[in-house]
């Protein structure tokens, strides 16, 4: 049996045999399917309402569309989006926002495409369980996350692109309820994006330039969420954009509870720990709950990765706070173009999520290459006198 067609094979097997533990039995995520549901089955969708085939909505450069304004409680359970713009940072450039029980600040805020699982605007595919890119080209946009509301839901989607969305497509499916229960959390994303600032001593990765120091307080980690409230985390989509092939994936994660201080009770040993894979990997590589679904193709882990995880089984409990934090390098010593998407549920109210960045500093780093690499070459020739050398040579002083 091909690679392709076992990866296949175990992951609809997977789907198919998922399970849980419920009063010490095994039992299948399909054994609830028999029971009788006492809900409305609901959806919005972008349907001509003149019974013809314009099923899409036209979105105009700078306006914010209304998606659905739904009235009393439920929970959506499924969304799906397709879009068609000449904006091929479009993905980047619209940005999705929900909003729970008449709320005024969004529960979710974050560029249409990073909320699904698509990085820097592009469009690849994408298989988790409740995120999903499908085909054609990863075009088509899937969220399973269940997103409970008491007193309404409403979404909408701005268009910052100077290009009009000729089609937005969607279906939202939801659940209507008389009443929820009141244990239920609000569905939360948050988007962040850093250009990480190096050591004074340098990008001293696996300590090619010397001794590392040590991290023993997290305070100039990468903040992946900022969160005041009880709670529990779900997820993270983590883009990462590195401007040299060292290996980028050196920073712990360090999850802070409650208010806690170093050591956190979750820390990491290293980010590919972190999203379950080992060794420095660079293989496209998609499980239902962590994964690799785009990788760099540049020497070393030069370029563009995009790494998931979700905590399905156990999520990340908290009573008052939880502060989300990632190293960006060991002891946070490298340059990086970091952007992550946050997923978690809460009791609201929330902390109002930082101002948006503007779609200016939300654009892509521009791509370093084989010219950029042959100026380093070239650099350090001069450094040395320029002299015939090969690559690996060092200073007489042993710099």
């Amino acid at each position: 049996m091909s690679f392709k067609k076992t990866t296949l094979f175990f992951i609809i097997f997977f789907f198919a045999s998922l399970h849980f533990l419920v009063s010490g039995q095994r039992k299948s995520s399909l054994d609830d399917l028999a029971s009788l549901k006492s809900y409305q089955s609901k959806r919005v969708s972008s349907y001509d309402r003149a019974g013809k085939n314009a099923d899409r909505l036209v979105i105009k450069p700078g306006e914010t569309a209304v998606i659905a304004r739904i009235e009393g409680a439920g929970i959506i359970k499924h969304i799906w989006v397709t879009i068609s713009c000449k904006d091929p940072m479009l993905r980047r450039n619209a940005v999705l926002r929900m909003y729970w029980d008449k709320e005024e600040n969004p529960s979710i805020e974050c560029p249409i495409g990073d909320f699904f699982g698509q990085g820097w605007g592009e469009k690849y595919s994408l298989i988790s369980l409740p995120l999903a890119a499908a085909p054609k080209s990863g075009n088509a946009m899937n969220c399973y996350f269940p997103m409970p509301f008491g007193n309404g839901a409403l979404m909408t989607v701005e268009n910052q692109s100077e290009e009009q969305i000729d089609a937005f497509y969607f279906y939202i499916d939801y659940e209507k309820h008389d009443s929820l229960d009141p244990g239920l959390g609000r569905f939360h994303a948050f988007w962040n994006r850093e250009l990480t600032e190096p050591l004074p001593e340098g990008e001293n990765e696996w300590s090619v330039l010397g001794p590392q120091k040590a991290n023993i307080d997290g305070a100039r980690n990468y903040f992946i969420a900022n969160i005041e409230g009880k709670g529990h985390f779900v997820g993270i989509n983590y883009y990462v954009d590195s401007p040299s092939p060292i290996w980028y994936g050196e920073g712990d994660d360090m999850f802070f509870i409650d208010g806690e201080k170093w050591p956190p009770s979750l820390h990491g040993t290293g980010t590919e720990d972190f999203f379950n894979s080992s060794w420095c990997p660079k293989e496209i590589y998609m499980h239902p709950y962590f994964g690799y679904p785009r990788i760099n193709n540049e020497t070393g882990w030069l370029g563009r990765t995009h790494c998931y995880r979700f905590f399905l089984e156990s999520p990340i409990a908290f009573e008052k706070s939880l502060k989300a934090t990632i190293e960006h390098g060991h002891n946070n010593c490298l340059t990086l173009d970091l952007v992550t998407v946050a997923y978690w549920y809460q009791r609201e109210p929330h902390k109002p999520f930082p101002k948006m960045k503007p779609k200016e500093e939300r654009q892509n780093m521009e791509a370093i290459g084989p010219v950029q690499i042959h100026k380093w070459r070239d650099a350090w020739r001069k450094s040395l006198g320029s002299q015939k050398l090969w690559g690996n040579e060092k200073k007489k002083n042993g710099d």
